[in-house]
């Protein structure tokens, strides 16, 4: 299992916390995150599983050790890079099982190598797949059979030994702890099932995991008693939506302090007695079906994949560490 990294933007207390739970390597998408663990002194093996911006070709083979690609011209530009540097750069060839992102497809893989094979400082790692990210499609026995027979078709064929061969992210985890019979799949990418604790396929909670480590705690800005049915002529909001809105009568209506520009609003979880009902860039609106909240009062709410990733990414959530906190950053992230 490789930890992936980008959800926190490679913050050094994180990757730190994971060293010492025992991770090997760590994977990310961006380039800039694994710089900023090796510049806190973070010294584990990287991995870069977004296929690589020709633009950024020089950082990547200084800034990692191995790149997940599908581009002969980019691994083209890497064995250029690396060969400059005078140093070698490992690669992981990622293959299409389906889900429509990232992939050669599988009948093109072994001509694909024949391309790069011969590539100077270029060490061709493993093979490698993404399921689940664009349209769900989940992985089965026949996938990653299928991402097996490419791996030792490519080793038979051209004498070389394959070290990696990535069967998927946190939505293969039900698959590697289910299925029967040989496979060549020693590597699964892991970011959502550590942070959240569940599988992200069904949502189910994995077995001595927490679903509830990291909460987003919000502060309320104004609370008052309002109809809930707006009056005046009627267009589109700010964002071009236009939903139906039910007449509740008078309601116990809440502002908070967050909005979509800090996070995915629809990933959050409400506590008891708490309902999201709407948001804008800078506002989230509740109401209450018991006691009203007041001003100053601060609601912390569960956050999915989507919630999770935004407020990570936001500049203006501060974020708080086991009772530490990084002092650059602003308001309230536990």
């Amino acid at each position: 299992m490789t930890p992936v990294t980008k959800v926190f933007l490679g913050h050094p207390i994180i990757a730190r916390t994971l060293v010492d739970a025992g991770a090997t390597m760590f994977a990310d998408s961006r380039i800039e995150n694994i710089q900023r663990m090796t510049q806190s002194g973070i010294s584990v093996p990287t991995m870069l599983i977004r296929t690589p911006m020709l633009s950024q070709v020089d950082s990547i083979v200084r800034g990692c050790d191995v790149s997940f690609n599908t581009e002969v011209i980019v691994i083209q530009r890497l064995a250029k890079a690396a060969k400059k540097a005078n140093i070698h750069h490992g690669i992981v060839i990622m293959v299409e099982l389906g889900d429509l992102r990232e992939g050669i497809m599988p009948n093109r893989v072994m001509g694909f190598v024949r391309k790069i094979i011969s590539l100077p400082n270029i060490i061709i790692r493993g093979v490698g797949a993404n399921l689940a990210c664009r349209y769900g499609i989940a992985p089965d026995d026949q996938k990653m059979a299928l991402l097996s027979s490419l791996a030792e078709e490519i080793e038979a064929t051209f004498g070389i030994t394959l070290d990696i061969v990535s069967g998927g992210n946190s939505a293969s985890i039900n698959w590697a702890l289910n299925h029967t019979g040989n496979t060549r799949i020693n590597n699964l990418r892991i970011g959502e099932a550590i942070f959240l604790g569940c599988v992200p396929l069904d949502q189910n909670q994995i077995e001595r995991l927490h679903t509830d480590a990291i909460t987003l705690t919000a502060e309320v800005i104004e609370s008052k008693t309002k109809p809930s049915l707006p009056w005046g002529t009627r267009s589109t909001n700010a964002f071009g939506e236009k939903d139906s809105i039910p007449n509740k009568g008078m309601v116990s209506q809440a502002i908070l302090a967050l909005g979509r520009q800090d996070v995915c609003v629809t990933g959050l979880g409400a506590p008891q007695g708490i309902t999201i009902t709407s948001s804008t860039s800078d506002h989230l609106l509740v109401e209450t079906s018991d006691v009203p909240l007041y001003v100053g009062q601060k609601v912390t709410f569960t956050l999915d994949y989507s919630a999770l990733l935004s407020s990570l990414s936001s500049r203006h959530i501060l974020k708080v560490f086991n009772n530490r906190f990084d002092c650059r950053q602003r308001a309230i992230f536990h």
